[in-house]
């Protein structure tokens, strides 16, 4: 599996050009809730239902990078659907994403699929107030016809992520695009009882992700665009570890960010990642 995605990064790179973001950069930011960052101050307004921050890692890169024009259209609960359709939302409805991008536009990142496929829903699902023999594990769930549902969910992901680069590039074709993946939420074996997911359930959540990153990462390069990584660089700052150190909040957040995604420091080390990648580094 490591070996995959390593081997998709490094076809990303052979058909992808090393570039240099410039100051006069027109980036668009895409994506869910990963990307939006929920609750970390601030929350921005208008669209204020996609629970849009103003540090999340969009931000923060387009201030790094200098960006003559940033238009960030991330929105919690987004699906590769409202790339293209208005997005429903508690607060109102909200524009397709894809309407933030036009001719000029030089920069584009876009996290997207882990609602299509009910990543976040499902961690939730393994929670277990209570151990074996009390509580039942979740791994086996998921399990119909012989067949994992999760990784069936993910390959049908697969063509829809592709089509979304072609449809970005037919109208930015002068920008350079950027997939990024999704962060670590579970160490090996995990932490029961700090956060209530046991250790068979860790590791299911934890084989899931990577699943579902690997294909992520190969969809990019099959579409000769880069792929950002953020399981590498999130390692050690899992929801397992302490609150000063985690980026991504357990399911009661000890920190202002809705429960298993990002905090304010998570995004600032996404940033760092999606600023090197950017940069060319």
């Amino acid at each position: 599996m490591i070996r995959s995605v390593i081997a998709a990064i490094v076809l990303v790179a052979a058909v992808t050009p090393a570039a240099h973001a410039s100051a006069g950069e027109v980036y668009v930011a895409l994506g869910d809730s990963a990307a939006s960052g929920p609750l970390v101050p601030n929350q921005v307004v208008p669209d204020l239902g996609c629970w849009r921050s103003d540090h999340n890692y969009a931000h923060l890169t387009a201030q790094a990078i200098g960006a003559a024009t940033f238009r960030d259209v991330t929105c919690s609960g987004a699906k590769t659907k409202d790339m293209y359709t208005a997005q429903g939302t508690d607060l109102g409805s909200v524009p397709p994403q894809l309407d933030a991008l036009s001719g000029d536009t030089t920069l584009v990142t876009v996290q997207i699929g882990a609602n299509d496929v009910g990543l976040t829903g499902f961690i939730e699902d393994c929670l277990n107030l209570l151990p074996p023999p009390v509580g039942d594990a979740c791994n086996d769930d998921y399990i119909e016809n012989g067949q994992d549902t999760w990784r069936v969910k993910t390959d049908a992901l697969r063509p829809k992520l592709t089509t979304l680069v072609s449809d970005i590039r037919a109208r930015s074709p002068q920008a350079r695009i950027f997939v990024v993946g999704y962060g670590t939420y579970a160490p090996p074996n995990g932490c029961y009882p700090r956060v209530p997911i046991i250790k068979q359930d860790a590791n299911y959540v934890r084989a899931t992700l990577q699943y579902f990153n690997q294909a992520v990462a190969e969809q990019a390069a099959a579409a000769g665009v880069a792929f950002i990584d953020l399981q590498t660089p999130s390692k050690g700052h899992d929801p397992c570890t302490s609150a000063g150190t985690r980026w991504i909040e357990p399911y009661v957040p000890a920190s202002p960010a809705a429960p298993f995604h990002p905090n304010a420091r998570g995004m600032r080390g996404f940033a760092d990642a999606v600023i090197a990648a950017v940069n060319g580094a």
